[in-house]
């Protein structure tokens, strides 16, 4: 080997080792950078005219492992998702409050119990008579607030989606550049380890954000799809096209469009793609679930419980009477207008007493006895006749009322015992809300009762839109139902049947004329929602959802209370019952009557139907909704620290792969040390060499 060889080759090792200690270097300054893939130096022997000469020093590379960096995006994108849903059940949680409050809905209904057993025990007492009504108003106004509350939280939600989806934006905008910076310098054979560290961290607070499938390509490039498959980024950045800003409640909410966008972000050309279920996974994933899953099925559960506790203390009221009784007892709006069908089997007794509770007349009217098809105005008509001048029943703007003749008379109106009037289940004075505990101005608070050939009353232009959304809150079909393939509810039902909803179950009117839903096996889980309607029946005021049943959020709760004459006066509380074998003369109301407050408290505790969710008694209900939330929440947590403890694993396999070891790079840091002590003795031995050679041709 001649001098010239021995000297390059020890140059090229001074180089290759400044070049192995300057990386060290590098590394041990970035042992606390959060990302940070430690490097080494690639070295190559080097070869000239078939002969080692040397070794080539190349530019530095990243210690990474490609698999162990994948793993931290699969397990970012399970901890997303379980922290968002985490926080918003432990919000929701929270606003149901503790278990032991006084203030919460199982204590609200507890205190309803109470109240109407003190009543008896208190021989109706003022005080315990408010204290009854009181509890049964603030039982309404807490439900009525947490609907309130679950469309504030809804509305938060909402507004951290669009945070999200704008945070998203600006990682694959990052991603997208860094690839272009890797792809160039890859090209000219430089080194790509600071972008593609910068790239990494980008993909691993993305990969939280969205569950994402990240592939390296052979120019150094990543490709990202979402969980459900839709193309996030190749050589063409996207951006995720949303409505941000409004952060409101609404009933239902737009897709989120994938779009083609130019390199500096400017957002073009719609992909065809479109995020529309929390499949995406991710932080994103879990706050769609909970925007249009979670928090709606728990505010139509809210809404049926409402309706079974109206439906319930209204039926006792309604079986009672107070004392004095009320002068006219005024019913509200249910849909029905004189030109419907009656629709009533079964008797109900018309009494008129004076204010002490004495019997001035007592009639009944017999609802079979009257002709098949027989409408309100007939039925009106039967009943002015039995009451003759005693009292008088007038039906205005689709309201009841009946009224005593003679001021300081009342009117009473009760069951007939051997056949009881019956419509869908309610007998005639809770079906009209002649003597209604809880009155809504947005629901008739019972069944409509309608049947398949009885009109719908949609107005020209009126629609109801329907929305179906699966297990996961996925929107899967939607319909403006119009009402234009007849004038009929069957011809409603037909409808639906006939719309894309019927793709995925089928729609029916059942005994009570309540429009049900039953959702196909594909199709398992899937639900109906109301998001807008327009509808009026015939000019009555109440909406195809209030009278279909097909939504809980259309319970009238809202507008609910109890009625204003009762909070008001202890005496208007429908506490007592009629003496039904009582002649014109006698008692028909005893002073002390205080049966109905049993019934109250027999109601309450009693089976109460709940539509499509079965039923079940108020307390059992409560207590599953509640229930069910609170273990939601807690597997929510579980699920959070689990997923959160696999993600801090993954994160650690890499680092301990990919990070830097101090110990380590000082310990390379000495054997450079000697490896560059070596090169330099080489270089002095062949530098004396060729002196002394010279000194010898000298």
């Amino acid at each position: 080997m001649s001098l010239n060889s021995i000297l390059s080759s020890a140059i090229s090792g001074l180089s290759a080792s400044q070049s192995g200690m300057q990386t060290v270097s590098n590394n041990i300054a970035n042992v606390s950078t959060p990302g940070y893939a430690r490097q080494k130096v690639s070295l190559a022997t080097g070869v000239a005219g078939g002969v080692v000469n040397g070794v080539v020093v190349g530019e530095p590379t990243r210690v990474a492992d490609k698999f162990l960096e994948n793993a931290v995006y699969q397990r970012g994108g399970a901890a997303g998702r379980a922290e968002a849903t985490a926080n918003y059940l432990d919000r929701l949680q929270a606003l149901l409050g503790s278990t032991d409050s006084s203030s919460n809905l199982t204590a609200r209904l507890t205190s309803i119990s109470s109240t109407a057993a003190e009543i008896d025990s208190l021989q109706g007492s003022p005080e315990s008579i408010a204290l009854f009504t009181g509890a049964v108003q603030d039982t309404i106004t807490t439900i009525s607030q947490l609907q309130d509350d679950i469309s504030a939280l809804q509305a938060d939600v909402e507004s951290e989606v669009g945070d999200t989806v704008e945070r998203v934006n600006v990682l694959l905008k990052q991603v997208h550049d860094y690839n272009a910076e890797i792809a160039r310098l890859q090209g000219l054979g430089q080194s790509t380890s600071g972008p593609a560290d910068q790239r990494m961290t980008a993909l691993e607070e993305l990969s939280g954000l969205i569950d994402v499938s990240v592939r390296e390509q052979s120019d150094g490039r990543v490709t990202i799809d979402t969980a459900s498959g839709q193309v996030l980024l190749d050589k063409r950045l996207r951006q995720l096209s949303y409505p941000t800003g409004g952060g409101a409640s609404q009933a239902i909410y737009p897709a989120i469009d994938i779009r083609f966008a130019a390199d500096n972000g400017t957002v073009g050309a719609s992909t065809g793609e479109v995020i529309n279920s929390s499949a995406v996974g991710g932080k994103l994933g879990g706050l769609i679930d909970m925007r249009d899953r979670a928090l709606p099925e728990f505010s139509e559960q809210l809404g049926q419980l409402f309706t079974g506790l109206a439906t319930t203390l209204n039926q006792v009221a309604n079986n009672g009477t107070s004392l004095p009784a009320p002068q006219t007892l005024t019913g509200q709006a249910n849909g029905l207008v004189e030109t419907d069908r009656f629709g009533f089997s079964g008797s109900v007794i018309f009494a008129v007493v004076d204010a002490s509770g004495v019997l001035q007349s007592k009639v009944p009217v017999d609802f079979d006895a009257l002709p098949p098809g027989a409408t309100v105005a007939d039925a009106l008509d039967a009943i002015n006749t039995a009451l003759g001048t005693d009292a008088t029943a007038s039906f205005q703007d689709g309201v009841l009322s009946i009224s005593a003749a003679k001021t300081g008379n009342g009117i009473i109106v009760a069951q007939d015992p051997d056949s009881p009037s019956e419509r869908a289940g309610v007998g005639f004075s809770q079906f009209f809300g002649l003597n209604n505990l809880i009155r809504s101005s947005t629901s008739a608070l019972a069944p409509s009762g309608f049947t398949g050939t009885d009109p719908h009353g949609f107005g020209a232009g009126e629609t109801a839109q329907l929305v179906l959304r699966d297990s996961t809150g996925k929107t899967l079909a939607e319909y403006a139902l119009t009402g234009s393939s007849g004038p009929a509810w069957s011809d409603l039902v037909d409808e639906l049947n006939a719309s894309p909803l019927a793709d995925y179950g089928n729609f029916s009117l059942d005994a009570r004329g309540r429009v049900l839903f039953a959702e196909s096996n594909a199709a398992a889980g899937a639900s109906v929602s109301i998001t807008s309607d327009s509808t009026d029946r015939l000019g009555t005021g109440l909406s195809f959802s209030a009278l279909s049943g097909l939504s809980g959020t259309a319970s009238g709760v809202a507008t609910a209370e109890v009625t204003a004459a009762m909070l008001a006066s202890t005496t208007r509380v429908p506490l007592a019952q009629l003496q039904l074998d009582a002649l014109p003369g006698e008692a028909a109301i005893g002073p002390g009557d205080l049966r109905n407050s049993q019934a109250f408290l027999d109601a309450i505790s009693g089976s109460v139907d709940f539509g499509k969710d079965g039923s079940a008694s108020l307390e059992t209900f409560t207590n599953r909704l509640l229930g069910g939330v609170g273990s939601a929440a807690s597997l929510a947590a579980t699920a959070y620290r689990d997923n959160s403890a696999r993600l801090t694993d993954a994160v650690d396999r890499r680092d301990s792969y990919a990070g830097v070891n101090i110990d380590e790079e000082l310990a390379q840091m000495v054997v450079l040390q000697n490896s560059y002590s070596a090169a330099a003795r080489v270089m002095t031995t062949a530098s004396q060499m060729y002196d002394a050679l010279i000194e010898m041709v000298g």
